[in-house]
């Protein structure tokens, strides 16, 4: 079905709003976040394109398309690079009592089926709320198209109250974790202070 003037008015605004942050987050060094909004923005260009009927206007937008195309591959090449020579770092700024930052959106790009072995080191999955994260985190490995098979977790032992509700939590995940035919080996460590998550497709 054609689309009408206003959808392809309403599209244009939508792709250059979203191609402006591109080009923002692009000068900020926020390549990775750059590189997803040129995409979307280019794809939307796109739309428009296929519903303009004015050959001028065709023209101008196969220039900017082109354009933005260009600077996307570029950014595109530098980060293949970057992620070669193991210089490739991101910052995510999470704030206090934010939403919508779930396992899959921060680490879903790093995860393929080359994924087999993960290593968690993290000293506080002890209460409740942490066990139930650190199983979340779990179930997002084990979903396609990871082929995990080993999660390594060096923690800390509650030598408290707490020490039974962590021992029979991280059971409970291991016994869950080998129905889907993953191993979780456990360790304990009174120096651990660090959190590091490392997959052995070499991002940390």
């Amino acid at each position: 079905m054609a689309k009408t003037g206003r959808e392809v008015d309403t599209q244009s605004v939508a792709a250059f709003t979203v191609l402006k942050r591109a080009v923002e987050l692009d000068s900020e060094s926020r390549y990775q976040q750059a590189l997803v909004c040129y995409q979307e923005g280019i794809d939307l260009l796109m739309q428009v394109l296929r519903g303009t009927k004015d050959d001028t206007k065709k023209s101008n937008l196969r220039k900017q398309i082109t354009g933005y195309m260009d600077r996307a591959e570029i950014v595109k090449k530098y980060l293949d690079q970057e992620k070669e020579d193991g210089k490739y770092h991101e910052q995510i700024k999470i704030e206090e009592n934010a939403t919508g930052f779930s396992y899959e959106s921060l680490f879903q790009k790093y995860l393929n089926e080359t994924v087999t072995e993960v290593w968690i080191q993290d000293p506080y999955i002890r209460q409740i709320h942490q066990l139930y994260n650190f199983l979340r985190f779990c179930e997002m490995l084990i979903k396609k198209p990871c082929k995990v098979k080993t999660i390594h977790l060096l923690t800390s032992l509650d030598e408290g109250s707490g020490k039974q509700q962590q021992s029979s939590g991280l059971q409970e995940i291991k016994e869950s974790l080998q129905n889907h035919g993953v191993l979780l080996e456990i360790e304990y460590s009174s120096s651990v202070h660090d959190r590091e998550i490392r997959f052995n497709n070499g991002w940390m």
